[in-house]
């Protein structure tokens, strides 16, 4: 049995554009073309698809997909292999959603009468904060080398340097969430400041121009895992760093 691009996009999620751009880089021929000179898909196809896709979740770069899947023949042997390293995310994620609770708990009963919140034991707020990225679905697909880029910038970083980097990060999420909270609009100073440092932050592994940094933006939304790793801080986070991207991208990046 074949199925059409169109098909294949609507079941896996997967655009066209993307489809089509893994036949390009031989990541995912097609069986065939159909009369009208669309790709069609078989049984195998569909399989390493997935397997492309499950790559993609684990944080993989493209070449390093393309190696394993060159690599590997037997496809019960990598899922297995697959579901191990899922399941090792799942936890991961577990580990996190314990973090942001106890962080809730602590900022709203561990004010004082200055309304100043205060954090009883900072490490807490890093614990299971290992694998962070800047970049995700869109950033990955619209630019494969930059996003090859960023992880070879990371690999790189020391210890010290990730620790440093993830501090920063969650300060600065934190900081952007108070913002939002009070009402400050997205073209405000105080929140063009906040993504001046961002955009920093994100150039010390890759330099996104004004398009890039926009779907950054819309990936922090648009993805599901990623949006509700900023609403977990504060409902509409995600919504609300997007469209302060857009703003800094359109008066800073041309």
């Amino acid at each position: 049995m074949a199925w059409s691009i169109a098909e294949v996009a609507r079941m896996s999620g997967v655009t066209s554009r993307t489809l089509r751009h893994y036949d390009e880089i031989g990541l995912l021929p097609p069986a065939g073309f159909g009369s009208n000179g669309h790709r069609s898909y078989d049984e195998a196809g569909l399989l390493r698809l997935q397997r492309i896709l499950l790559m993609r979740e684990l944080g993989l770069g493209l070449r390093e997909i393309r190696r394993v899947l060159d690599e590997r023949t037997d496809p019960v042997s990598a899922l297995r292999e697959h579901r191990t390293r899922l399941r090792e995310e799942r936890d991961r994620l577990d580990t996190l959603v314990r973090t942001v609770e106890r962080t809730i708990t602590e900022l709203e009963e561990g004010k004082d009468a200055n309304h100043m919140m205060k954090i009883n034991r900072p490490e807490n707020l890093f614990e299971g904060l290992q694998h962070t990225a800047e970049e995700d679905a869109e950033v990955r697909e619209r630019w494969p080398e930059a996003w090859e880029e960023a992880r070879r910038s990371r690999e790189a970083m020391t210890d010290a340097d990730q620790e440093a980097w993830q501090r920063e990060a969650t300060a600065q999420m934190v900081r952007l969430a108070e913002l939002m909270v009070a009402g400050t609009p997205a073209d405000d100073p105080a929140v063009q400041s906040e993504m001046e440092a961002h955009y920093q932050g994100v150039c010390r592994f890759w330099t996104p121009n004004a398009e890039a940094y926009r779907g950054l933006g819309r990936t922090y939304v648009d993805d599901p895992r990623m949006r509700e790793n900023f609403d977990r801080i504060a409902v509409g986070l995600a919504a609300y760093q997007r469209d302060a991207m857009v703003v800094y991208a359109e008066a800073r990046l041309g």
